[in-house]
């Protein structure tokens, strides 16, 4: 092994991660061209092409691409005893990259960033809001270290730590009294508009999934962006739309209705490149966010008993 290369993997590792040669240069502060000529050292000791052009941007070769997993784990290492080293001598702060989706943040992360940040934890955050699917891809890509997702499979690569089982709600206006007869939020997609989620979002294929099972036609729909517009949309008299039950709060059932989705619950996991050394102020962070999942699994479960 080279050690002199090293810089060259580390600029090809970010390339990957962006597609751009440009933006690449732009995050390491260097020039396109000094990038580019790292790449082509990488390509030319290695003996194997590493990117093609896909579009307008680049893409790893399908032989680089198993590369990159243990390159991130080669850097992920490295972070850490620097970090080690830092908190040692008390000179530096750990900064911890977060991936979550939008409707974790109330419930479940803000708690917990409030209370590190009156204990003058050394930690600073970057959160990324974004669904499950790319908080994962966000993830395996080393942009972040840790994501917090509605999943229930396995990746190849990360390891899960289970917070809680998540379960589903229809979530709707309350009826109006002069209704005839009280109907199922579901059957009142005939002529009420349905709030549907991303494309790409677990809830959006969920949804999908269930009108689809029930040959459901909605009347008209409502793009929402996240969850928290669609709880605001339906407490505010307007859609119906599927809901994950960890957001849903006791002033939200005063003024609409929730029915149980009809599907299993889904685990919410905390998940991390497998093999990542802990780091003693991450473990704060950890240790006091199992403590906050645990509390809202007794809410979650509450909530269930009550439909």
């Amino acid at each position: 092994m080279d050690p002199a290369l090293l810089p060259a993997l580390y600029d090809a590792m970010i390339v990957a991660r962006t597609g751009s040669v440009g933006v690449a240069a732009k995050r390491l502060h260097k020039t396109p061209s000094a990038v580019s000529q790292q790449l082509r050292r990488l390509t030319e000791s290695l003996g194997v092409p590493l990117f093609e052009r896909r579009g307008r941007g680049l893409v790893l070769t399908q032989a680089a691409a198993h590369v990159l997993p243990a390159a991130t784990r080669l850097f992920d290492e490295a972070e850490s005893v620097f970090r080690l080293f830092g908190e040692m001598t008390g000179s530096a702060a750990t900064t911890l990259r977060i991936a979550a989706s939008d409707y974790l943040g109330k419930p479940l992360l803000v708690p917990v960033l409030r209370d590190l940040a009156v204990e003058g934890a050394p930690l600073h955050f970057e959160i990324s809001t974004v669904h499950s699917e790319e908080a994962l891809t966000l993830l395996e890509r080393g942009e972040v270290e840790m994501a917090i997702v509605s999943f229930s499979g396995e990746r190849v690569g990360l390891t899960a730590t289970r917070l809680f089982e998540q379960p589903f709600f229809w979530v709707g206006p309350k009826p109006q009294r002069k209704a005839p007869k009280a109907q199922k939020l579901t059957q009142r997609l005939e002529r009420e508009p349905l709030l549907r989620l991303a494309a790409g979002s677990l809830g959006r294929r969920l949804s999908d999934e269930l009108l689809e099972r029930h040959g459901l036609r909605p009347a008209s729909i409502i793009d929402v962006p996240s969850v928290s517009l669609l709880l605001a949309y339906a407490t505010g008299g307007v859609g119906i739309g599927l809901a994950p039950a960890l957001p849903i709060e006791p002033r939200d059932l005063e003024r609409a209705s929730i029915e149980p989705a009809g599907i299993p619950a889904l685990p919410v996991q905390l998940m991390v490149r497998a093999g990542r050394r802990p780091v003693p102020a991450v473990q704060r962070f950890v240790e006091r966010l199992l403590k906050e999942a645990e509390r809202q699994r007794a809410r979650l479960l509450q909530l269930a008993g009550k439909k």
